[in-house]
């Protein structure tokens, strides 16, 4: 007949293989992993994680992590995963606490938000700095009833990944970049007649002559579009 101890490990359920030591080193891998989750997470940039901030994120997913491999592991004990509940936990308050008092923490842990679209004209270096498609970005602009960049005033990028636009009211609307699909496809160097024409690499636009040839003061680029003036229809 077997013993209670047998079938019934006390041990072996809270800890499954590992010792009582374990729990120490617990503490430094989540402690190491939860910095690393985040510095990860921020090399992605913001639209991996669109609706959360990063560090909402890590604490989503250390916690689901450490909730799934006790359930589908047998070897994990239950313990361990209690540690690093708590250490999240700890870590998260801590880090929450920082972030109130120090606005520089703020912005390393979270980032900060971008300007993506300032007067109508891209701010290529802001924009480099982001995991972000222009085809992508478009799409985003398209959803919001925008055709073209000369009726956005400034465009920026929240911690969360989402794009608040500010727009021009109708009087001020300016020529800028059409945004249409495939308006893009038919660029050219050479103008054919006198008109606006924008950049096709940053939304700069101004008005040239037929048959002139230029280079774009803001980029360096010199491949243009014909530019678009519509209002926007809301």
């Amino acid at each position: 007949m077997l013993l209670a101890s047998d079938s019934f490990d006390l041990k072996q359920i809270l800890l499954g293989s590992e010792e009582w030591s374990f729990l120490l080193e617990t503490v430094l891998r989540t402690s190491i992993m939860f910095f690393i989750i985040i510095f990860g997470l921020r090399l992605l940039g913001k639209r991996g994680v669109k609706q959360l901030s990063v560090f909402e994120l890590v604490v989503v997913i250390g916690l689901g992590s450490a909730a799934g491999d006790p359930m589908f592991y047998k070897d994990v004990g239950i313990m361990p995963a209690l540690v690093v509940f708590t250490m999240i936990i700890s870590l998260y308050s801590i880090i929450t606490y920082i972030i109130s008092k120090s606005k520089k923490f703020e912005k390393l842990v979270e980032g900060k938000p971008i300007c993506l679209i300032d007067q109508g004209v891209f701010c290529i270096q802001d924009f480099k700095k982001e995991a972000l498609g222009e085809d992508e970005f478009f799409a985003e602009l398209r959803l919001k009833g925008v055709s073209h960049l000369g009726q956005i005033e400034k465009a920026i990028e929240e911690i969360s990944g989402e794009i608040s636009v500010f727009y021009y009211e109708d009087k001020d609307v300016k020529y800028g970049l059409p945004i249409m699909p495939d308006s893009l496809d038919k660029a050219f160097t050479i103008f054919d007649r006198n008109s606006h024409y924008s950049c096709t690499f940053c939304g700069y636009t101004q008005e040239f002559l037929t048959h002139e040839k230029s280079t774009c003061k803001v980029c360096g680029k010199d491949e243009w579009v014909k530019s678009s003036n519509k209002k926007r229809i809301s």
